[in-house]
């Protein structure tokens, strides 16, 4: 029974509602501190992922290659690329029902949360990890965080961001139902290198949150996927 996309999804309606409901009474120096401690809190929870590699050159290599792939397939522009043309699309009809000017930067703000939500790395590994190991404290804890990014952004933003719950809560259930079939071909080595490479991905993102380094963690999404084959080669011929 999978519980931690449907927790995530409520986290965001939830605090979308809240966020909506406050406004602007949120005090500006709340909205300014608080992504910073939610870029700490993705760098606690994947230095505790970190130290559960097997085989710390699968984990390496892993992310080495994964991230290669992923620079020459252009993932994160690929993501940017579909970015800007839903903020085209929601433009253009922006422009057909009359709507000001002065909401390009709230189409902008609302895709690019959008983009946030649905696509993170975190949410990504913490659906897949689930789906193969029933675990859905990855999930979870990115509720928490989810949680509160949802009223920040509400309160300038409006109700619109919890309905990003919907997409959000699609994209996870997919993700988790699929990586279900994996589950049979995997071992305990293959599951402990593949949760490193997703500590490896919450670091890049923790520090891109927090301003620090600019990781496209998009393009490391691709160490996912190889880190268990990876790992199953390793343990053939290596371990």
């Amino acid at each position: 029974m999978l519980t931690g996309p449907f927790i995530n999804a409520a986290a965001v309606l939830m605090g979308g509602t809240i966020g909506a409901v406050l406004s602007h009474r949120l005090p500006e120096r709340v909205r300014h501190s608080m992504p910073a401690i939610f870029g700490l809190c993705s760098l606690g929870i994947g230095i505790l992922l970190v130290v559960k590699c097997v085989n710390l050159p699968v984990m390496v290599l892993a992310t080495l290659v994964g991230t290669l792939i992923g620079e020459i397939c252009y993932v994160e522009r690929g993501i940017s690329g579909g970015v800007n043309r839903l903020r085209k699309l929601m433009q253009r009809g922006k422009k057909s029902t009359g709507v000001p000017e002065g909401h390009d930067a709230f189409i902008e703000s609302l895709v690019a949360i959008i983009i946030l939500f649905c696509a993170s790395g975190t949410g990504i590994f913490g659906a897949m990890r689930e789906g193969m190991t029933g675990d859905p404290s990855i999930l979870i804890a990115k509720a928490f965080l989810d949680f509160f990014t949802a009223v920040i952004f509400a309160t300038s933003l409006g109700i619109a961001v919890a309905a990003i719950s919907v997409p959000m809560l699609i994209i996870q259930l997919t993700l988790a139902t699929c990586a279900t079939f994996i589950l049979p071909l995997t071992t305990p080595a293959m599951m402990g290198d593949f949760t490193a490479v997703g500590g490896i991905l919450l670091l890049a993102t923790g520090l891109r949150i927090c301003g620090i380094k600019m990781f496209a963690v998009a393009n490391m999404l691709p160490a996912l996927i190889i880190a268990m084959p990876l790992s199953a080669a390793w343990t053939a011929f290596f371990a």
